[in-house]
C-alpha cells in the first residue's frame, strides 16, 4: 500500500516530533523582545513591491519535488520574496528574505483580501503545504487570494540546517530512550553535535527564528499585500502563531480560524505530558477499531490491551535488535515509534499503521521506516527537508526551560503512566533543547487579544498532537468575546480537512460571509 505524494505531504505537516522539542510554550518576558511594526526605519519595508513570478520547483529544504501545477480553471501559483528585518528589535538593520506563494481569488469583484495560511510544525513549508492542500481550500478561493509562506528559518526563508543527509540518517537511527549510562552519554553527545551544527550553519539568524518574530513578519506581510486586516487560517502550531499575532496586533485581526489548537497555558512538561496522553488515546482508538473489525484486522489480539501489548513487545524487540528497513537502513525502536505516531495524525492512515506493524512483526520494517522518514522530512532520494532543524530551532528559541537528561529521566514515571508506548519518548524529549546555544524567550506565549475581532477556534476530541483540552484554554486566553469555540467529535489532527461537512460549512460561513457559529457548537 504505497503512500501517495499528497498523503506524504499531509503526514509531514505534523505538530510534534518525538525526537525534538514539542510544541513551544512560554511567557513573553524573554530575550528576543521586538519593536512594533511601524517603528522608525520600516517605511522602506512596508512600501516594498512584491515581484510575483511563476513558482520554481520546491528547494531541497522545502522537500523538493516538481513546481506546483495550476489550479482548476488554470489559475497559476505565483511566488515572491518579502524583505523583513533579521531582528525586529532593530528594524532598520540587516534584512532577510521570506518566501511567499499565492493563488489569486476566482472572483475579483467579490474579493475580501488575502487569506494567509500556516500549516504547523513549527518548521512546515507553506510553499509546499498550500499547493498540497489546495483542493481542500478551493471554496475559500472564491473570495480570497490564498497565500502562504515559509516562516523564517524554514524552507526557502533563510533555512536552518544542522547536519548532512548522511549525518541525519545516523542521528535519527539513534536510541532516544537510553537504557543505561553509556546510551545516555551517546544521546547527549549527539544532541550537542546536532546543536553545534545548527549554530554553525545558521549563525546570527538563529536567535531570531522564534514565533514572535514570525508574527511580526505576518503583519508586515499584511501591509505589503495591501490588506487592512489580517485574514488568517492557522493549523496546529499555526494556532499558536495566530494567537501570538492576535496578542501583538489585536486591532489588525480580521477573519481568523485556529484549527487543531496548541494549549497556550501548558508549560513544556505539561504540554509534553498532554501529548503523550493524546497519542495514547489515538492509539487506543486505533486498537479498538482493530478489535471491532475482528478477523479483518491482521494484528494479534482480541482486546485493546492485547493489541497494545503486541506493540510494546515489538518495540522492545526492536530496541534489542533492529530489523531490515529500506536499502541498507534498518528499522530501530525510535524510528518505529515515530512511524506509529505519524500514522495517528489521521484516521485515514490507520491502514498503513496496521500494515506496517504486521510487516514489522514479520521482519520487514520498510513501511514503518517510510512513515518515520515522512515525519523527519526525508525524501525517497535520501535528502532531508529542514523541517526538523527548523522545528528544533523555533521551539528552542521560544521556550526558556532547559531540561537536562537527568531531569528528564526523573520524570519518566508519570510519562510512562500516561502512555506505555509514547511515554518514554515524550519524557526523554524534554531534554531536546538542553544543548541549544541560544537562550529561550518565554515560559508561556501570551495570546490575550482584547479588542480583536472574533477568532474561530476549532478542536477535535480525538486529536493526538494538540489534545482537545487546548481548545477551551485558547478560547479563554484570547479573552471574552474573541475566541469562538467549535468542537468536532472525531479523530485526527485538524478538523477542517477531516471531511466533516458541519465543520467545513461553519468555517466557510465565517471566512466567506462573516457568519459565526454560536460558541460551543458541536459537529459530529
Amino acid at each position: 500500500m504505497p503512500i501517495s505524494a499528497a498523503q506524504r505531504a499531509a503526514l509531514i505537516t505534523a505538530t510534534t516530533v518525538l525526537l525534538a522539542a514539542g510544541c513551544s510554550d512560554g511567557s513573553d518576558d524573554g530575550t528576543d523582545t521586538a519593536q512594533p511594526t511601524g517603528s522608525a526605519g520600516l517605511s522602506a519595508l512596508t512600501e516594498q513591491t512584491l515581484d510575483w513570478a511563476p513558482c520554481p520547483p520546491p528547494s531541497a529544504a522545502e522537500g523538493g519535488g516538481p513546481a506546483p501545477s495550476p489550479l482548476p480553471g488554470g489559475t497559476p501559483w505565483e511566488c515572491s520574496f518579502l524583505k523583513a528585518p533579521l531582528d525586529w528589535a532593530a528594524p532598520a538593520g540587516e534584512t532577510i528574505e521570506l518566501a511567499l506563494i499565492r493563488a489569486k481569488a476566482r472572483d475579483a469583484d467579490a474579493r475580501i483580501g488575502s487569506l494567509i495560511f500556516n500549516f504547523g510544525g513549527p518548521g512546515g513549508s507553506g510553499i509546499t503545504g498550500l499547493p498540497g492542500f489546495a483542493n481542500e481550500y478551493e471554496s475559500l478561493r472564491s473570495r480570497y487570494d490564498l497565500v502562504s509562506f515559509d516562516p523564517r528559518g524554514v524552507g526557502r526563508s533563510e533555512p536552518v540546517e544542522c547536519a548532512t543527509d548522511k549525518e541525519l540518517d545516523a542521528y535519527y537511527a539513534l536510541d532516544f530512550t537510553p537504557d543505561d549510562a553509556a546510551e545516555e552519554r551517546t544521546l547527549s553527545d549527539a544532541q550537542k553535535t546536532y546543536a553545534a551544527g545548527c549554530e554553525r550553519e545558521a549563525g546570527p539568524a538563529l536567535p531570531h527564528v522564534g514565533t514572535e518574530n514570525a508574527a511580526r513578519d505576518m503583519d508586515l506581510m499584511r501591509q505589503v499585500l495591501g490588506d487592512d486586516k489580517l485574514h488568517y487560517f492557522g493549523i496546529s502550531y499555526g494556532t499558536e502563531l495566530g494567537g501570538v499575532y492576535a496578542h501583538l496586533f489585536p486591532e489588525n485581526v480580521g477573519r481568523a480560524v485556529l484549527d487543531a489548537v496548541v494549549d497556550p497555558d501548558a508549560g513544556v512538561e505539561e504540554g509534553a505530558l498532554a501529548q503523550a496522553k493524546g497519542f495514547q488515546l489515538a492509539l487506543d482508538n486505533f486498537a479498538q477499531d482493530c478489535v471491532d473489525r475482528g478477523d479483518e484486522c491482521t494484528l494479534p489480539g482480541t482486546s485493546v490491551a492485547e493489541i497494545e501489548s503486541f506493540i510494546t513487545d515489538l518495540l522492545a524487540e526492536l530496541d534489542a535488535k533492529p530489523i531490515p528497513g529500506i536499502g541498507d537502513r534498518e528499522l530501530t525502536q525510535t524510528q518505529a515509534t515515530n512511524g506509529i505516531a505519524q500514522s495517528l495524525y489521521s484516521k485515514e492512515f490507520w491502514p498503513y499503521l496496521e500494515q506496517g506493524l504486521d510487516a514489522a512483526d514479520g521482519g520487514d520494517g520498510a513501511l514503518l521506516l517510510s512513515l518515520s522518514d515522512s515525519l523527519n522530512g526525508r525524501g525517497q532520494n535520501g535528502t532531508y527537508s529542514n523541517i526538523q532543524a527548523a522545528n528544533a530551532a523555533i521551539n528552542c528559541v521560544d521556550f526558556k526551560e532547559r531540561y537536562t537528561l537527568g531531569q528528564a529521566k526523573e520524570r519518566l514515571g508519570e510519562f510512562r503512566e500516561a502512555s506505555p508506548v509514547f511515554g518514554d519518548f515524550m519524557g526523554w524529549a524534554l531534554a531536546s533543547c538542553s544543548q541549544w546555544p541560544v537562550p529561550g524567550t518565554w515560559e508561556h506565549p501570551d495570546v490575550s487579544a482584547s479588542g480583536a475581532d472574533p477568532i474561530l477556534v476549532i478542536g477535535t476530541t480525538g486529536d493526538p498532537a494538540t489534545p482537545y483540552e487546548g481548545t477551551r484554554a485558547m478560547v479563554n486566553a484570547l479573552g471574552k468575546g474573541v475566541g469562538i469555540e467549535l468542537t468536532y467529535e472525531g479523530e485526527g489532527h485538524g478538523a477542517y480537512n477531516s471531511g466533516n461537512t458541519c465543520v467545513k460549512k461553519a468555517t466557510d460561513a465565517y471566512l466567506l460571509d462573516g457568519k459565526l457559529p454560536a460558541s460551543g457548537t458541536v459537529c459530529k
